[in-house]
């Protein structure tokens, strides 16, 4: 028999009539007290358990539930971030028939400036060795890039650069004017990966774009020959300075305006058939004018 049952059985508590609730609740605490003094130490927790939830004896406690543990959330992890380097290879592009790498004969030689002493320099308006000569033109201070494109466009140190192009009226030294190898350098690319050569702006001359040839080699040591070379390659003048300079410097230029009017990027033999990021990665970006001289930047992707 439970502990409620044996207080029903002791004291069944009669409606009240007229009698106060307060008789009412000493007689059945009397009553109470009789039971628990005859109930053993079980019975009595079991009773009291029961009995403590208010003032009727057929309340039941509710259990207070046992507190289930949160999870603790997996951290979100940080995202590793993505390189953002960018950069076109360059196509490789034809060497021209002025190349003076080793490729060709000129004046019934072969023609090589890559091993003669004073190829390595920056400023390529004069002449060197035992020619004597400047370049006339609008000054161009020309720094390249040469970037990995294999390795998040990371620069290349170390390399050799190579650049030839014509003068302002369209020739070609060694080849055209023989008695003279202006125009023409070589030089090691720094920590940057890049080099700068002082020159002239290109003139440009009847079937092709106004541009500028270049060998890369992966070291001054192998810059000695065209069969050393990693690239050759070619760079567009942007149109809107070729249009200004021809006009504005016309007596220096010749017919390098009226040759221009007659060309375009698209049209031409050698840049024509690139896609348009090509395009963009080969054409040089110019700043400056025709009084000061212009800084050009051009970044050359290599595939090492």
């Amino acid at each position: 028999m439970s502990g409620k049952d044996r207080l029903r059985q002791t004291y069944t508590a009669p409606h009240s009539h007229g009698r106060s609730a307060l008789a009412d609740d000493l007689i059945f605490m009397k009553a109470r007290r009789r039971l628990l003094a005859l109930m053993g130490s079980t019975g009595s927790v079991a009773l009291l358990s029961a009995c403590a939830g208010g003032g009727s004896s057929d309340t039941t406690s509710t259990p207070t539930p046992s507190a289930t543990s949160t999870p603790t959330p997996t951290p979100t992890p940080t995202p590793t971030s993505t390189p953002t380097g960018s950069c076109v290879a360059h196509p490789t592009e034809t060497n021209g028939p002025y190349p003076a790498d080793g490729s060709n004969r000129a004046n019934g030689a072969v023609a090589n400036v890559l091993i003669d002493s004073g190829i390595v320099r920056s400023d390529i308006r004069d002449s060197f060795g035992s020619a004597s000569g400047t370049a006339a033109g609008v000054e161009m201070r020309l720094k390249i890039s040469l970037q990995n494109v294999n390795n998040n466009c990371a620069p290349l140190e170390g390399y050799a650069i190579y650049v030839w192009h014509c003068t302002a009226t369209g020739t070609y030294s060694v080849y055209e004017v023989a008695d003279q190898n202006y125009l023409r350098g070589v030089l090691e690319t720094d920590a940057n990966g890049e080099v700068e050569f002082t020159t002239i702006f290109p003139g440009c001359y009847s079937g092709r774009y106004p541009h500028i040839h270049f060998e890369v080699y992966s070291s001054l040591s192998t810059a000695t020959h065209y069969n050393n070379r990693l690239l050759v390659s070619q760079m567009a003048l942007p149109a809107s300075e070729c249009s200004y300079v021809y006009n504005i410097a016309s007596g220096t230029y010749g017919n390098s305006g009226a040759n221009f009017t007659r060309t375009s990027v698209s049209s031409d033999n050698v840049f024509g058939d690139n896609s348009s990021e090509q395009i963009e990665a080969q054409t040089i970006v110019l700043t400056g004018d025709t009084t000061d001289g212009y800084d050009g930047t051009v970044t050359v992707g290599l595939s090492v």
